[in-house]
């Protein structure tokens, strides 16, 4: 079992940059294949993007559109969702997932652990 906690969330201008991270319990991080997934207000749960355990293998929501860096420190326990050149569109709560799988996945049905989330505001 893993437990994950989300930070680094906030209020930033259209243009700007924040970094997310989701610091997870447990010795076994590694063995988790991880996402990020977004609720918008009034929509329904997106995909953002997922990393394998390795880091090798990583999928990106068509949205992001290269705007947005996924990354994990399996020795700290810890994933990451650089987001740069943000948009008014861009907000809403971000959630981490994980799930043991070897490959990443955009379905959020097949994560297993989810964080409590973080508020991202992006101001036009």
């Amino acid at each position: 079992q893993v437990q994950l906690v989300e930070s680094g969330g906030g209020l930033v201008q259209a243009g700007g940059s924040l970094r997310l991270s989701c610091a997870a319990s447990g010795r076994t991080f590694r063995t988790y294949a991880m996402g990020w997934f977004r609720q918008g207000p009034g929509k329904e749960r997106e995909f953002v993007a997922a990393i394998n355990w390795s880091g090798r293998s990583i999928y990106y929501a068509d949205f992001v559109n290269g705007r947005f860096v996924i990354s994990r420190d399996n020795i700290k326990n810890t994933l990451y969702l650089q987001m740069n050149s943000l948009k008014p569109e861009d907000t809403a709560v971000y959630y981490c997932a994980a799930f043991t799988g070897s490959l990443p996945e955009v379905n959020p049905s097949r994560y297993n652990y989810w964080g409590q989330g973080t508020q991202v505001t992006v101001s036009s």
